[in-house]
């Protein structure tokens, strides 16, 4: 299952998705359920197995090692990063937790923002 956020005539929502066995796409908010059909098939993008598909060659790849938010990035796209560098600070079960640069590099990629809950195994920071 899948979070998301969604806008709905201008508000936004965080819901829940999942794909039905009938192809549609169930989807989750305040104990209710809603079953809809997308207009293009984004099922695949939407459900692969985890952002641990996309290909990340010769780049390291820092992963959240837990569920938790995201509540502070310290770092941008093009930033030169030194082993121990703190790049994000992630809370899980009310710790802040310190998201360190494993070597020297550049970030190339950032995948996540301020306030965005990851699980497990996402990633976070792509650097080289």
């Amino acid at each position: 299952m899948e979070e998301l956020t969604v806008t709905i005539d201008g508000k936004e929502y965080k819901v829940k998705v999942e794909e039905s066995s009938n192809g549609k796409i169930k989807v989750y908010h305040d104990k209710h359920v809603y079953e809809v059909e997308t207009k293009e098939d984004i099922s695949k993008e939407l459900f692969r197995e985890s952002s641990e598909d996309i290909t990340h060659e010769g780049k390291d790849v820092i992963k959240a090692p837990l569920p938790g938010v995201i509540v502070v990035v310290n770092v941008k796209v093009g930033d030169v990063v030194k082993e121990g560098d703190s790049l994000i600070k992630l809370v899980a079960m009310k710790m802040e937790n310190d998201i360190i640069a494993e070597k020297n590099g550049i970030v190339r990629e950032l995948m996540i923002k301020k306030n965005d809950n990851v699980n497990k195994g996402d990633v976070l920071v792509v650097i080289n």
